[in-house]
């Protein structure tokens, strides 16, 4: 089948959010071409999703962006925890948690941080780098239709200024157009989970004296639980811009319409317990809290990405974090695909491994906004506090897909996070040394396989040569030690054979997505025959 196309591209992204547009600088930087379109005439100017974890803010490093996203995050560098009170000026005050990361312990962990970034302002960050990097980016676009058949997707686009069409033809299409998804529904996929939670209607304010209300309480959000003004306060700068989140009972009859300005200004003068507080009201978008995971990620050559695959909660902002790691997830997979050195088999380890992250998150997500008692939410809290949400941010694990002997028994999300090197892991991070320059494991595992080995292993090493040359594989090789041969040194200290997991004549092979593929404890009679089964089998060669 040969359909008449204005345009061929490898791959199509619908949907130019925070996760579109993620995949854009993904593929980006992996050298694919591709084509995003998306309906709206520019980047969100609304000031939400925006908690970026470790995880993601690993990826952004490796991705180049980190520094930037931070200088556009700048203004709320100083803003940490969660408070909720009665309201600002009651005697009833509880931090839910004060400080991200107290004593700096995450450190340990990770080469980089948390980051507080609202999505009106990491949007741009990624559209101009995804640009940069060559991505064409089209807004005020939609897909009108598509169709797919054994060679490809043919999609229908029309520009909402013009009304021009034009078909476009592409191997691969990425559904990141929102939790109401043309394209997944268009594809007929259901979804699973509790359905909606609870519903909001984030209302964007300017008022000059609600800074010295909140004085030196720099929190990230703060819940104000007075019940004849509950929300969610946020700050947009520290000074006079602010968003208050109030809850809407649409299933009640009430209607956005209700939301007057009056009434909105009335509701956070309420809440804030500041009665004759200045308020001008500069925005409303409503929201909606749900739990909902997509039976399938893909269907042929379509796959769903985001908010399209899966709702959560907001409470961690889990969901974004989950759609922008969706994407990374699938843009080395199409880029090992297209670049001929996997096979399509891989693309179907996505939704094996995705899936069950988003379901075990979603309900992590669920339990949490019950345990904070987020506005507008009226499930009663588990039992005790959630604890170590490092687990879900690092230590989640993927216990099928492109991975080898791991246990598909053990939890997605475990309790704790105890990073172990083990298969279907995230690779833990190390500090090393090369060439005199300070640089992190998770440096190195973007564009390619990584395979590390100590001293003792030089058969791995000598084998990952000729098995990477005979597949024709991009597989970089790493001997860690201390003499002068060795590629990487350890800093003092580091002993990453056991972090790893693996003996001194074992090898590690890490996935350019930073996961662990495959791990051998110690040398092999023929290493480069076992190498070589492991990686036609996780590449599906």
């Amino acid at each position: 089948m040969n359909p008449k196309t204005d345009e061929r591209v490898p791959v199509l992204i619908v949907g130019g959010s925070l996760v579109g547009l993620s995949a854009s600088l993904f593929l980006g930087r992996l050298g694919v071409r591709h084509l995003l379109v998306e309906k709206h005439a520019a980047t969100s100017h609304h000031p939400r999703g925006r908690g970026n974890n470790l995880r993601t803010m690993e990826l952004y490093r490796v991705a180049g962006v980190e520094e930037d996203i931070r200088s556009a995050a700048s203004v709320l560098a100083d803003n940490h925890g969660i408070l909720q009170a009665g309201t600002l000026t009651g005697a009833d005050q509880e931090w839910l948690f004060r400080e991200i990361d107290p004593g700096g312990a995450l450190a340990r962990f990770s080469p980089t941080g948390w980051c507080l970034c609202s999505q009106n302002d990491l949007e741009p960050v990624l559209l101009r780098r995804a640009r940069d990097l060559g991505g064409v980016l089209s807004f005020s676009t939609e897909l009108r239709s598509f169709e797919q058949d054994a060679g490809g997707v043919t999609a229908l686009l029309r520009n909402r200024e013009t009304g021009a069409e034009r078909t476009v033809r592409a191997d691969y299409l990425i559904a990141a157009d929102g939790p109401r998804s043309p394209a997944r529904e268009r594809l007929g996929i259901g979804r699973t989970g509790k359905g909606d939670l609870f519903h909001n209607v984030s209302i964007t304010f300017r008022a000059k004296r609600l800074a010295d209300v909140v004085g030196d309480r720099l929190f990230i959000a703060c819940y104000l639980t007075n019940p004849e003004g509950p929300g969610a306060l946020l700050p947009v700068d520290n000074q006079e811009n602010w968003v208050f989140h109030a809850p809407w009972k649409p299933d009640l009859g009430e209607t956005l319409e209700d939301f007057t300005d009056e009434r909105c200004i009335e509701h956070i003068r309420t809440a804030t317990g500041v009665p004759d507080l200045k308020v001008e009201i500069t925005g409303k978008a409503p929201w909606h809290a749900a739990e909902r995971v997509a039976e399938r990620y893909c269907s042929g050559r379509v796959f769903l990405a985001g908010d399209s695959a899966h709702e959560m909660s907001p409470t961690g902002a889990f969901g974004s974090n989950t759609g922008i790691q969706d994407a990374h997830n699938l843009a080395w997979k199409l880029a090992a695909v297209l670049g001929g050195w996997a096979g399509p088999g891989l693309l179907e380890t996505y939704q094996q491994e995705r899936r069950p992250v988003a379901q075990a998150t979603s309900e992590r997500a669920s339990a949490r906004s019950a345990e904070h008692r987020h506005p507008g939410y009226d499930a009663v809290p588990g039992t005790g506090r959630q604890s170590n949400v490092l687990a879900v941010a690092l230590g989640y694990r993927y216990n099928t897909g492109a991975v080898l002997d791991t246990d598909p028994t053990a939890p997605t999300v475990p309790d704790r996070f105890q990073p172990d090197g083990a298969p279907g892991g995230r690779a833990p991070h190390l500090w090393l040394r090369r060439a005199g320059v300070r640089l992190s494991t998770v440096d190195l595992f973007e564009k390619h396989l990584v395979l590390f080995t100590g001293p003792g292993g030089s058969a791995w090493y000598r084998a990952a040569e000729r098995v990477a040359e005979r597949l024709e594989v991009p597989l970089d090789r790493y001997r860690i030690g201390t003499a002068a041969e060795d590629d990487l040194a350890p800093e003092p200290g580091v002993d990453w054979a056991a972090a790893y997991g693996t003996g001194p004549d074992g090898a590690v092979l890490v996935r350019p997505d930073g996961f662990v593929a495959w791990r051998a404890t110690a040398g092999a009679a023929d290493p480069e025959a076992v190498l070589g089964a492991a990686l036609t089998e996780l590449l599906d060669i």
